[in-house]
């Protein structure tokens, strides 16, 4: 029933920007948080930035000052704009979510991932 599907990877040169897009769908109740994870190859999966639902930001330190997390609440969506791009960016970016599709305990979900590559 819910999908996480994420939107807006690519291939950019060291510099440039991308804008990713994840939005949550089917029966939704409500969202506790949304965050967006990072994996590149051979390294483990670290957090990028999370947005909670009283709209409270935490970034991973490497991505701090670059990068910005938002979200549209109406449409279940999160965002991050990803400016000053480096290669060390380079990774497959999940969507994370704590939701729930009644009033009940809330579960997490995983998007299936978008590639990013940044090219120096």
């Amino acid at each position: 029933q819910v999908q996480l599907v994420e939107s807006g990877g690519g291939q950019v040169q060291a510099g440039g920007s991308l804008r990713l897009s994840c939005a949550a769908s089917g029966k939704i109740f409500s969202i506790n948080a949304m965050a967006w994870y990072r994996q590149a190859p051979g390294k483990q999966r670290e957090l990028v930035a999370t947005i909670n639902s009283g709209g409270n930001t935490n970034y991973g330190d490497s991505v701090k000052g670059r990068f910005t997390i938002s979200r549209d609440t109406a449409k279940n969506t999160v965002y991050v704009q990803m400016n000053s791009l480096k290669p060390e960016d380079t990774a497959v970016y999940y969507c994370w979510s704590l939701l729930s599709v009644s009033p009940s305990i809330p579960r997490t979900y995983w998007g299936k991932g978008t590639q990013v590559t940044v090219s120096s």
